[in-house]
């Protein structure tokens, strides 16, 4: 493994394992095969999960970090695990096909669900937390539902499908609007929060 490598990968997993715990209940929960992960960064933690990853991000340290390629796999871990790297900014149009995907990852990457619900099957499942107001964003696009949510406790993550209607309730009482959620660019709180949320895809 280069140097360059390993010391983005450290940046990256700062919280050991952290994210290699979420994806893992993720795929659990959805059995998603194809995962696309606008705004990764260079978070391979997603391809210990999924069997093929699609990763998209700007940032000018990346290519060179996925090129590594037995760096990555050093990172990822044995097993039948693919994925790909595109240099982009997400919020143009990628060369991919659109309904390609089980699982779109949306973590404090922006509005990933915005330009990027296009490569995402029906019946497959967006991974979105509260940053950005991209959970928000998702909740009122007619495109989804919501179908669980992510708890987190003491590092340890679990998805729970059940008794959801309590969740994406503003606090304030006020009714979601997209242009505001889209102007604002931030997270709403809720009367009950959770780490991140599950939307299907229903059209």
């Amino acid at each position: 493994m280069k140097d360059t490598t390993r010391r983005l990968w450290e940046l990256q997993d700062r919280h050991r394992d952290d994210r290699r715990r979420l994806f893992s209940a993720v795929r659990t929960a959805t059995g998603g095969e194809r995962a696309l992960y606008p705004g990764s960064f260079v978070d391979v933690a997603a391809s210990m999960a999924f069997p093929w990853v699609t990763y998209v991000d700007v940032d000018r340290r990346a290519p060179s970090f996925f090129a590594d390629e037995d760096g990555v796999r050093e990172i990822v871990g044995v097993g039948e695990h693919e994925w790909e790297f595109i240099h982009a900014d997400y919020t143009n149009p990628l060369p991919l096909a659109d309904g390609s995907f089980d699982v779109l990852v949306s973590l404090y990457a922006g509005f990933v669900s915005d330009h990027c619900t296009r490569y995402l099957g029906v019946g497959g499942h967006l991974l979105v937390n509260p940053s950005h107001g991209d959970a928000a964003l998702a909740s009122v696009d007619e495109r989804y539902r919501l179908a669980g949510v992510v708890l987190s406790r003491s590092g340890d993550y679990r998805v729970r499908t059940d008794d959801l209607d309590g969740y994406l309730v503003p606090k304030d009482g006020s009714a979601p609007d997209r242009a505001a959620i889209l102007e604002r660019g931030r997270g709403i709180a809720y009367t009950k929060p959770a780490f991140a949320y599950l939307f299907e895809r229903v059209g």
